[in-house]
């Protein structure tokens, strides 16, 4: 597989061994065998055309809602959020965003153009690749409510025009075709919906007051069970505070685990699972991850 991913002429830029900690927003992860940073669409899609069939790809967007295990990822990690920036307004409804665009940068484009309700993505710390992969919400709304069409690669280079309805949405979870990989979606506005900018500073200013954003962190590490908040179970639990080698609860949100001192991988991972554990035989919930933990162990 290496040997095939050498020879391999493309635009692009290939590293190999690349640290996934440059890459995530934890700051702590194994490395990637071999990442790939496309130059365009078309040396993307040359690039998965020819790769061996059995070399697993791994789709990286921004790394908000990523942890690597320590032992890295085998195969290749495709890196294309630089290229996927398009953000464009098709009519007085519809906007066309791009898997790299951040979610931030399309809250506050809609509000520009007056396009609602749309600034609940700016509570979304991710690229818009990342919102379709797992319908990520913020402030009641959520991403796949917007989604009038999308458009994705599959691993072997062919791009795809899809429809919602091929798609199977839930709670913070996505299922459509297999292995294949979001470029981009338009998304449908409510003309009966003004945005407001005062709202979504408002949104962007209680997110900044309740949440450790100044320190390495993964956002929200549980999805919220049916009519409770994992922060609060965790908070009940005693855990706010609680650290496992550099990884802590945070005292600010217990629903963050942040990298307080150069933590690993792994202890973020074993805090996680403690979390989970304690929560489970405090309160008897099964709190269900959010965040993706992907990678061999050390």
């Amino acid at each position: 597989m290496m040997a095939a991913a050498r020879d391999l002429t493309v635009q692009g830029e290939i590293r190999y061994n690349e640290p996934m900690s440059r890459h995530t927003s934890w700051r702590a992860s194994g490395p990637a065998e071999i990442f790939f940073m496309p130059a365009s669409i078309e040396d993307l899609a040359y690039f998965l055309a020819e790769l061996d069939a059995d070399t697993p790809v791994f789709w990286h967007g921004v790394g908000s809602n990523l942890l690597v295990r320590d032992g890295g990822l085998p195969g290749v990690v495709v890196s294309a959020t630089k290229i996927l920036r398009g953000l464009q307004r098709l009519d007085d409804y519809l906007v066309s965003a791009e898997a790299g665009v951040p979610c931030t940068q399309l809250a506050r484009q809609c509000v520009r153009w007056g396009l609602g309700p749309s600034e609940f993505f700016a509570g979304i710390p991710g690229s818009v690749g990342g919102a379709l992969a797992m319908n990520a919400g913020a402030h009641g709304g959520e991403t796949w409510e917007r989604v009038e069409s999308l458009r994705s690669i599959d691993r072997n280079g062919e791009i795809h025009e899809r429809t919602p309805d091929e798609y199977s949405i839930g709670y913070r979870s996505v299922i459509g075709p297999a292995n294949e990989w979001f470029l981009g979606a338009t998304f449908r506005f409510d003309p009966e919906v003004t945005p407001s900018l005062e709202n979504m500073n408002a949104m962007l200013e209680r997110r900044k007051m309740t949440q450790p954003l100044g320190l390495p962190s993964c956002g929200s590490v549980f999805r919220n069970p049916a009519g409770d908040h994992s922060a609060r179970l965790i908070e009940a639990a005693g855990l706010k505070g609680y650290r496992i080698g550099g990884a802590e609860v945070s005292e600010k949100h217990a629903n963050f685990i942040i990298n307080r001192d150069d933590a690993s991988a792994t202890d973020i991972e074993a805090l996680i699972e403690h979390v989970h554990q304690t929560v489970l035989d405090d309160s008897g919930v099964s709190l269900t991850h959010e965040v993706r933990i992907v990678g061999e162990l050390p």
